[in-house]
């Protein structure tokens, strides 16, 4: 989720630089965040569609979270990078595939993990709430389970499910610097403050307004990477 930092390049900086190069396109993805939980509260016609949506999940179930979010995390960024030109190499087939299993998979630990919040803290949308409830997912759920799991994946599609590769590096001093900590630093400057504004919606809403966002967080670090690896 943050651009590889280069072998000499020190953690903290790998990860002060991605989020240096999310920041505008992050913020942009906030106000978009921002402006669907507006419509929700504000705008009937929104709220109505909203409200459909939240019926549609509540019906399928679990089937819901899987197939949404295997869709926006990884089969729809997969399709529109082999679509265009520029980004055509950023990712193959089989790496593509790879992905949209991950994020099913993601829809349902997601999921759990929302419904859990919802169950311990409450699904009040105030400010003591949400406050609770962002502290957790960043500061817990994402810094000790969600980026460390998806650095190993990352790692693992890297090197072509070479078990062997990551059973070495993560022998290797300070794994948690190295993979874990620039992609940590890259995710609080984007999704700390989309978690805010997550959780301000019901809790049938957060997943599916979590995976459009995650779709263009996707495609937005590809392009980033791809200018960062440009000559």
């Amino acid at each position: 989720m943050s651009i590889p930092p280069t072998p000499e390049e020190a953690p903290w900086h790998a990860g002060l630089r991605s989020a240096r190069a999310n920041l505008l396109p992050g913020f942009v993805l906030q106000v978009f965040a921002l402006t669907v939980v507006l419509g929700y509260y504000f705008y009937p016609p929104a709220r109505t569609a909203f409200t459909r949506l939240a019926d549609l999940r509540n019906e399928t179930g679990m089937l819901f979270n899987i197939v949404s979010t295997g869709f926006f995390g990884g089969l729809l960024p997969l399709l529109y990078l082999k679509s265009t030109p520029a980004t055509r190499t950023q990712m193959t087939w089989r790496q593509g595939f790879m992905l949209t299993g991950f994020w099913s998979y993601k829809g349902i630990e997601i999921s759990l993990w929302y419904g859990l919040m919802a169950w311990i803290i409450g699904e009040s949308v105030d400010v003591r709430t949400i406050t609770i409830k962002t502290l957790l997912d960043q500061f817990v759920y994402c810094s000790f389970w969600a980026v460390p799991e998806t650095a190993l994946f990352y790692l693992w599609c890297k090197t072509g499910s070479n078990a062997r590769a990551i059973a070495d590096d993560l022998r290797a001093p300070g794994w948690y610097a190295r993979r874990v900590l620039p992609m940590l630093c890259a995710n609080f400057g984007v999704w700390l403050p989309l978690v805010c504004i997550i959780y301000a919606l019901p809790t049938p809403l957060q997943l599916p307004l979590q995976n459009i966002v995650l779709c263009f967080f996707t495609l937005m670090l590809a392009h980033i990477s791809h200018r960062e690896s440009s000559p």
